[in-house]
C-alpha cells in the first residue's frame, strides 16, 4: 500500500517536473518566425499638430498599426491557427546582416522619410512652394534570396529607376511595384564614383507573389524638405513607411476649414510618393481587422492590396485608391 502511494506522488512529481519544462521551452525558446498581429487605429488628432489650423472636426482620419515579435513556441501556435495572426520566417523580416535594433532603426528612418513627404505632398497641395534636398538612395542590405542579388551592391547609389529620378528610398519602392512580376527594372546607379546603367530582374515577393520584389533594403540618404509651416508630427515608437497617405489627408484636414471626414471615421493606409502615387504596403490583412476592431466605418486601401484587404474585411467598407485624388474625391463624396 504504502509503495503504490510511493509511486503515485513520485509519477505526479515527474509528471509536473515535465509540465515545468514544457512551460519554460514553450516561453524561452525562441523560434525564426515572427507573429504578426494587429495592433491599434490611432487617431491622427493626436499625432498632427499644425500652427494655426481651422476648426474642429466631428470626423476622425486613423493610421493603423501591426506588430510583429519574436515567436517562441506557445506564440506560433497561437499564431498559427488564430485567424487575425500570420507567421512570417526570419529573413523575410530582418535582412541577413542586421540585427533587430538595426532594423527596428530602419522602420524609424522610414517612418521619418514617410512624414516628410507627406508634409510635402499636403503643402503642395494647398498651394505652398516646398523644395527639397537630397542626396540619394542607398543600397545598405539584401533579403534572402534576393533577386537583385549579384546586379546591385551594398553602397550603391540610385539616381534614376525606369528613366524616373528618385531622391527618396520610397519613390523607389513605389516605382518598383509598379512593375510585374518577371521584369526587370533599368537603374542609374553610382558604384565607387562609377555611374552604371543596369537592368535588374524583379521576382515574387514572399508575402505575395504578385507583387514584385527586388530583395533589397534601401535609405534615403541626408535629406530635407524646407517647410514654411510648424507642422508636428509624434509618431513615438511607430516605424514604417505606411501611414504616408493617411498623413496627406490628416494635414490637409487641418489647413482646410472644412471638415473632409464629413463626420465619419476613416482608416486607411499606403506609401505616397511626390507625384501623389499612393503604393502597395504589408500587413494589410491585420490593419483590416484592426480598423474593425476599432470601429471605423471607411478604409482607404491601395489599389493592388485591395484583393488582401477583401478577404479580410467583414462589415467595413474598403475604398481602393491608387492615388491621392481619388481619396479626395472619395471624401468629396461624403460631403454629399
Amino acid at each position: 500500500m504504502k509503495d503504490s502511494r510511493a509511486f503515485k506522488i513520485k509519477r505526479l512529481l515527474t509528471t509536473l517536473v515535465l509540465v515545468t519544462i514544457v512551460g519554460l521551452l514553450g516561453f524561452y525558446v525562441q523560434l525564426d518566425y515572427y507573429v504578426v498581429r494587429p495592433s491599434r487605429a490611432v487617431n491622427l488628432k493626436e499625432i498632427v499638430a499644425i500652427e494655426n489650423s481651422g476648426g474642429e472636426d466631428n470626423g476622425a482620419f486613423y493610421l493603423l498599426t501591426i506588430t510583429q515579435h519574436r515567436a517562441n513556441l506557445f506564440a506560433a501556435a497561437y499564431g498559427f491557427i488564430h485567424p487575425q495572426m500570420r507567421l512570417n520566417p526570419k529573413e523575410r523580416v530582418i535582412p541577413r546582416d542586421m540585427d533587430e535594433r538595426e532594423y527596428r532603426e530602419l522602420l524609424r528612418e522610414h517612418m521619418t522619410e514617410s512624414k516628410h513627404i507627406a508634409q510635402v505632398v499636403a503643402l503642395r497641395r494647398a498651394g505652398y512652394d516646398v523644395d527639397i534636398k537630397s542626396d540619394g538612395v542607398e543600397v545598405i542590405d539584401f533579403l534572402e534570396n534576393a533577386p537583385a542579388e549579384g546586379y546591385l551592391e551594398v553602397g550603391d547609389v540610385i539616381g534614376y529607376v525606369d528613366d524616373n529620378l528618385v531622391m527618396l528610398a520610397s519613390e523607389v519602392q513605389l516605382l518598383v511595384k509598379e512593375r510585374d512580376v518577371g521584369d526587370e527594372v533599368i537603374m542609374d546607379i553610382l558604384r565607387n564614383d562609377r555611374e552604371l546603367k543596369l537592368s535588374v530582374p524583379t521576382g515574387p515577393h514572399p508575402d505575395d507573389e504578385t507583387m514584385p520584389f527586388l530583395g533589397i533594403y534601401i535609405q534615403t540618404r541626408p535629406w530635407e524638405p524646407v517647410i514654411p509651416l510648424d507642422i508636428s508630427m509624434d509618431t513615438g515608437n511607430i516605424g514604417g513607411p505606411s501611414a504616408g497617405l493617411m498623413f496627406v489627408l490628416e494635414i490637409l484636414n487641418q489647413l482646410n476649414p472644412d471638415d473632409l471626414t464629413a463626420g465619419r471615421r476613416i482608416a486607411g493606409t499606403g506609401t505616397i510618393d511626390l507625384e501623389e502615387r499612393v503604393g502597395r504596403v504589408g500587413g494589410v490583412p491585420q490593419k483590416v481587422y484592426a480598423a474593425e476592431n476599432a470601429g471605423v466605418e471607411y478604409f482607404l486601401v491601395p489599389e493592388k492590396n485591395y484583393d488582401d484587404a477583401r478577404l479580410a474585411a467583414r462589415e467595413i467598407e474598403l475604398v481602393s485608391v491608387s492615388e491621392l485624388e481619388e481619396a479626395l474625391q472619395f471624401l468629396s463624396g461624403l460631403q454629399d
